[in-house]
């Protein structure tokens, strides 16, 4: 499936469906892409996408919404490796923190350290932890 992109604006998330923008990419299937949040909270986040460009969840259609909840919970099973306690979020608008208007899931391992969300600037993840983390989370054989 295609993606298409915002009407007047270019999205970074259709960019990396269509990969024209470098993603390192966990998951894939015909509605859907998961790949590594590049400012990870904590090793393993994650961010969970339909490939059609839809802002909300209110505007996927009710017929993706099955193929789309399939491909979060494989994601929640590899997340299992890294930790059992993880975070699945969904900020809508603005002012719920969304900053790419594509609609996604974030999964956010926990590892018992204090609330990972705070206001401190968060590190761009490395190629070396990516391959690490994308090695840990593979598709199992």
């Amino acid at each position: 499936m295609a993606a298409s992109v915002p009407e007047g604006g270019v999205c970074i998330f259709c960019d990396i469906v269509a990969r024209r923008a470098p993603g390192h990419i966990l998951y894939e299937d015909d509605t859907s892409l998961a790949f590594l949040d590049i400012f990870p909270f904590t090793r393993g986040h994650l961010l969970v996408i339909p490939k059609r460009h839809v802002d909300r969840i209110t505007d996927l259609p009710e017929t993706e919404y099955a193929p789309f909840l399939h491909a979060l919970a494989v994601l929640c099973r590899r997340v299992d490796r890294l930790s059992t306690h993880y975070n699945v979020a969904l900020n809508q608008g603005a002012l719920a923190g969304q900053i790419v208007f594509h609609l996604h899931f974030h999964v956010i391992p926990r590892y018992g350290n204090a609330n990972p969300f705070g206001v401190s600037p968060r590190e761009r993840l490395s190629d070396e932890a990516a391959r690490s983390i994308v090695a840990d989370l593979a598709e199992a054989p």
